[in-house]
């Protein structure tokens, strides 16, 4: 192991907190918060500093452990990982998170420039350190910005789930009457969960007819048309009578150009007519 490092290391893991305070400080300087935000800051700060102080203690053991990077790698990634959930919680932006990179490894180098001058270090211990330090830190910030975008991105599908849901709303209107409004357009991860939530809420509506409202669909080709015709045909086979209103003109011409065959459907123009007829077979 070499000696020179072991030095060095230890330099960084006796200013650990010295370190991180002063990255905390020079981070947060020229910051405007409200007096909220200062409020609810200084509740977390604490544990904002504690993680700075962890990944300065951990860039110092590897350091100081430089022939045992295995380990420290592993601590690293955790604390990447761990501290990206945290930050991301908090709401705080990847860019802006990722700002405390550079006064971490000025700061650090500071500490080290102190150290290695004092005791004449060696040529060949610095390009070491160089192959130690600066991939170590590389390494933190690489899983912490990972791990923030996964994050980001589950964020973004779970919400993204949760529109969809709400794009397939099966209205009661009578008893054993229900509407599905569809609006936009209808994609392929939409049309999968029009089948499967169509079903569904006509299971648990009791549903014996169900109108399909397509006044706020715009575009109508043959995947469209094709998903819409699947859908009514399993609705079939459970006991429900699909309708279909609100076919736009421009809908219906380009439907039969594309020469699509709608035999077999009941057709109204719009939502109030199938509704009378509906509530007139309702009270036979």
């Amino acid at each position: 192991m070499n000696e020179e490092l072991m030095v060095l290391g230890e330099a960084v893991l006796k200013k650990k907190e010295e370190i991180a305070r002063s990255v905390h400080e020079e981070r947060m300087t020229g910051v405007f918060m409200t007096e909220r935000e200062k409020k609810e800051f200084k509740a977390i700060e604490p544990t904002i500093i504690n993680s700075r102080i962890e990944l300065v203690a951990l860039l110092g053991q590897g350091i100081r452990d430089g022939a045992d990077q295995a380990g420290i790698l592993n601590d690293v990634e955790n604390w990447g990982k761990e501290k990206a959930a945290f930050f991301f919680n908090l709401g705080v932006p990847l860019d802006e998170a990722l700002k405390d990179t550079s006064y971490y490894r000025r700061l650090i180098w500071n500490v080290i420039e102190e150290e290695a001058t004092a005791s004449k270090m060696t040529a060949a211990s610095i390009f070491k350190l160089i192959s130690i330090f600066d991939p170590l830190l590389d390494h933190a910030v690489y899983y912490f910005s990972l791990t923030y975008v996964q994050a980001h991105q589950k964020t973004l599908e779970n919400a993204k789930t949760a529109f969809l849901e709400l794009s397939v709303p099966v209205v009661p209107l009578l008893k054993g009457v229900g509407v599905l409004p569809l609006i936009g357009n209808i994609d392929t991860e939409r049309s999968r969960l029009l089948m499967e939530k169509t079903l569904e809420q006509s299971v648990d509506l009791k549903l014996t007819h169900l109108i399909f409202d397509v006044s706020g669909v715009q575009i109508v080709d043959t995947m469209v048309a094709d998903q819409l015709f699947k859908v009514m045909d399993a609705l079939s086979l459970i006991g429900v009578e699909p309708i279909i209103t609100g076919i736009r003109p421009e809908v219906a011409q380009t439907m039969i150009t594309l020469g699509l065959n709608i035999n077999g459907i009941k057709v109204r123009a719009n939502l109030h007519q199938a509704f009378n007829e509906l509530r007139v077979l309702k009270k036979q």
